[in-house]
């Protein structure tokens, strides 16, 4: 039995991710018990020790950050809390690629380590709106303070599950988004005219199309049978799009919308004027001619 070891008491969102990490390293066949405790004799007899114990060694397997000096930074300056450790330890054998171990570090470890060590990442546009995070999701867990300690382990082993199976949903989205990737760029090195881009199937287009200076626009199926024009934005992490559908289709729909773009089988024009929507594959390009020529 493997034994893994946690503090007790209130748990964070780092070490919940960290076990769950740690979990979906080991070997399928291999059993293990958690145990969340102060009692450093427990520390000394686990196999993992995380968040606990002040020492960061991980040929030991021992993965905390609270010892005097922490336990290292990133060059981009967001020091390692539990979960940066297990996952720096641990990231390749689980994902199987370093692009997707890279992928997730951007996407979910930073953030953790950045807020278990008190750094901001972002501001606030609006002073009295901040952004809903993991942690609050996994915190909605734990609504009554005044719980007894076996009911927080429950939930400790509630929302680490959730963890576990969150890391295992973004690895494989985060596979799929390089394979369809490599799709995308045959097509675009395909496509004469770049300022237009036709897909056959719905691809994962957005990185590889944001990163190129001519797509503006892209035409591809919905899972529904309708076909989407959808413009490109100027980056990845805004809502800024290089082009926009013109003002007068925005909100239109079906007939009103045919008139105005002279499109017979014209369906949608959202408000944002970011995505138009057409019963055909030729109708949807019909619509992404009409926004180039204007």
């Amino acid at each position: 039995m493997i034994k893994i070891v946690t503090h007790s008491g209130s748990f964070h969102t780092d070490e919940v991710f960290a076990v769950a990490t740690v979990i979906l390293a080991l070997k399928p066949e291999e059993k293990f018990s958690i145990t969340r405790t102060r009692d450093k004799e427990f520390f000394s007899e686990a196999d993992y020790l995380i968040d606990a114990g002040g020492e960061y060694d991980p040929g030991q397997r021992r993965f905390d950050h609270h010892q005097p000096g922490g336990a290292g930074k990133r060059e981009n300056g967001i020091p390692y809390a539990s979960f940066g450790l297990v996952w720096k330890e641990y990231g390749l054998q689980i994902c199987g690629s370093q692009e997707i171990v890279d992928t997730l570090e951007r996407k979910l470890v930073l953030f953790v380590d950045a807020l278990d060590n008190g750094i901001n990442i972002a501001e606030p546009i609006f002073t009295d709106i901040r952004p809903y995070t993991i942690s609050d999701y996994l915190f909605s867990y734990w609504i009554d303070e005044q719980v007894e300690a076996e009911e927080v382990d429950r939930i400790f082993h509630r929302v680490m599950s959730l963890a576990k199976d969150l890391i295992r949903r973004e690895i494989e989205k985060a596979k799929k988004i390089i394979e369809d990737s490599k799709l995308v760029e045959v097509i675009y090195n395909e496509t004469e005219d770049k300022r237009l881009i036709v897909l056959d199937k719905h691809l994962a287009w957005g990185k590889i199309l944001v990163e190129k200076k001519e797509p503006l626009v892209v035409v591809f199926p919905s899972p529904s049978g309708l076909w989407y024009t959808q413009t490109v934005r100027t980056d990845l992490n805004g809502f800024g799009r290089r082009i926009s559908f013109p003002e007068a289709w925005a909100g239109k729909t079906d007939g009103e919308l045919a008139e105005l773009s002279r499109v017979e089988d014209a369906v949608f024009c959202h408000a944002g004027r970011f995505l138009a929507v057409a019963k055909t594959k030729e109708g949807a390009i019909k619509l992404a001619k009409c926004l180039l020529m204007n």
